[in-house]
């Protein structure tokens, strides 16, 4: 990871379709869970990770979202499917993965996002990122150690 890297300004819909722009989150940290796609086994439990944890994030002064490149129809869809409650899932759609390229978690050969994990502190710097093999579900007690300890 590049040393003091910043967070994109982007602007991504969620699975209601609102608008969230990462500028308007300044003061808080970021976790950015990327997933391939939606409707699969692992990548539900990766969503339900969060939001199974949500409280402890909030916290710990930290908004987390899922991200993956299906549609916010799909978004939508799959969120009711799972259960989500509290868990907000962006939609990086169109342009096609626009975001997970900027972010280095886009496979090109395959179309989709790459299964990892970004934490952003509250100026915006990435202090954290680790990639997963696909079918490897993210452990979500390491992300909330490093949330913890603040650690890059």
């Amino acid at each position: 990871m590049e040393k003091n890297k910043r967070l994109p300004d982007f602007a991504l819909f969620d699975q209601n379709k609102k608008e969230i722009k990462f500028s308007e989150l300044k003061g808080k940290k970021l976790l950015l869970s990327f997933h391939p796609l939606a409707w699969t086994p692992i990548c539900r439990a990766q969503m339900l990770s969060l939001e199974n944890n949500y409280k402890k994030f909030l916290s710990l002064n930290t908004v987390p979202f899922g991200i993956s490149v299906d549609s916010v129809p799909s978004k939508s869809a799959w969120g009711k499917d799972i259960g989500l409650k509290q868990l907000q899932i962006l939609s990086d759609f169109w342009p096609h993965g626009k975001f997970s390229k900027a972010m280095n978690a886009f496979y090109e050969d395959k179309g989709f996002s790459k299964r990892s994990n970004f934490i952003i502190n509250e100026s915006g710097i990435i202090i954290f990122e680790k990639y997963y093999d696909i079918s490897q579900l993210p452990d979500v007690d390491e992300v909330l150690i490093a949330l913890k300890e603040g650690r890059k």
